[in-house]
Parts: C-alpha cells; structure tokens; sequence
C-alpha cells in the first residue's frame, strides 16, 4: 500500500510558477538531457515541503530506446528529478553555500508503481526529514494526475565544485 501523499494534490496549482528553468540553473548544475525539473510551484520552508514538476516530452533522450514503441520514463530518471528538487530546496534555505550543491548520496525504500509516458506531468514533492550541512534526508513522492508513480527516501551530500 502506498504512504498518504505528503500535500493535499487538489492544492497544487501548477500554473503558479516560483522556479522557472532558468531559475532552477541559478542553484542545479545538472544541464541538457539531464536536466529533469520545468519547475518548482511551491516551497514551505515552515513544513520543509517543496513541489515541482516535470513535463514529459516526446523527444526525451530515453524515449526511442526504454521500451521502442512504448516508452517509459526510467525509475532512475524519476529518482534523479527528485533528487533536484531535494537540492534546490536545501539552496532556498541555504543550507548550500554558493559554490556548493547538493550530490546525490544514496536512497532507501523506493518503490515504483505506476508509468510515466511522454505527454505525462511528472508531480514531484518532497519534503526535508533532515537538514544538515554534511547530509540531508528527504521523503519523496511522484505523480500522475492523483496516481502515485513512485516513492522513496533520498539522501544528499553536499559537495562544493572543487570537490
């Protein structure tokens, strides 16, 4: 059985743009196909919850080889848009410094169930368990329309770009 969503999903409004692609580049390295954020449409720095988004293109790198004629977005590629989230968020509450970012550390309980196809929104929402400068913990969750496609913990690190 999956968790509760962590917001209520009938709240998201995703006309309501905070973050903007060039926006998210000001803080994520990440660049070209592996860039998997359109944008972040809310952040409660009281609760440690942060939305986003991703729209799901027909020309996605993965789409002509992850299943030919029935692409799927990857598990991975899933985990990597939330993960993105997770580090933007950890800058808005400057928890990075401006040479660092956020550097993927790990994840735990992640379970997918359900697809993600081109022409989906991929809802992603995430919500901080643990802020700390060496390593954060986040509870994530994925969407499609009110399906929940995935789910699982991930773990920062924060690295600088020396590192």
């Amino acid at each position: 059985m999956p968790p509760a969503p962590l917001v209520d999903l009938e709240k998201i409004d995703t006309s309501r743009i905070v973050a903007d692609r060039d926006a998210i580049r000001r803080f994520n390295p990440q660049r070209f196909e592996l860039e998997q954020l359109t944008a972040i449409v809310s952040t409660d720095i009281r609760e440690h919850i942060i939305v986003g988004f991703k729209d799901v293109a027909p020309d996605e790198f993965w789409v002509r080889g992850h299943m030919p004629d029935y692409p799927l977005m990857p598990g991975v590629l899933m985990c990597e848009a939330a993960a993105q989230l997770c580090s933007y968020y950890c800058h808005v509450v400057e928890l990075v410094g401006p040479d660092g970012f956020i550097g993927f550390g790990g994840m735990e309980d992640v379970r997918f169930r359900g697809q993600v196809r081109p022409g989906d929104r991929l809802i992603i929402i995430a919500k901080a368990l643990r802020l700390h400068r060496r390593q954060t913990t986040f509870e994530t969750q994925g969407f499609v329309g009110t399906n929940m496609v995935y789910h699982g913990r991930i773990i920062g690190v924060t690295l600088t770009s020396r590192d």
